[in-house]
């Protein structure tokens, strides 16, 4: 205590300034959280969700912008079919597929 008591105002001013730069730190930190890693979180729970829901004859798009039909489904990949020709089948990891159209939602 005695040592604040016996600070200079320009030593006073130093720690002060000290004090709203970490402010100023800790501020920016909670900006980035914000922009950047709370809407990631977000997303992944969101496409995490939309995996799960996966079932035998659901439309999906894929992400390299291919329509197919889910025909089997295992723990991390599906076997889609693409096109008219019931011999396309190709399996995928089910981190491949971008959107789901539910085969019920017609």
């Amino acid at each position: 205590m005695g040592i604040l008591l016996t600070a200079t105002p320009e030593q006073a001013a130093g720690s002060l300034g000290g004090i709203i730069s970490i402010g100023y730190i800790v501020l920016l930190v909670v900006v980035m959280y914000f922009i950047m890693i709370r809407p990631q979180k977000k997303e992944q729970k969101r496409m995490a969700a939309m995996l799960a829901e996966l079932a035998v004859g659901d439309s999906v798009l894929t992400n390299s912008g291919f329509y197919g039909t889910i025909i089997d489904i295992t723990d991390d990949t599906v076997i889609i079919e693409f096109g008219n020709n019931k011999n396309c089948r190709i399996p995928m990891q089910k981190s491949s597929i971008a959107q789901i159209e539910k085969a019920d939602a017609e």
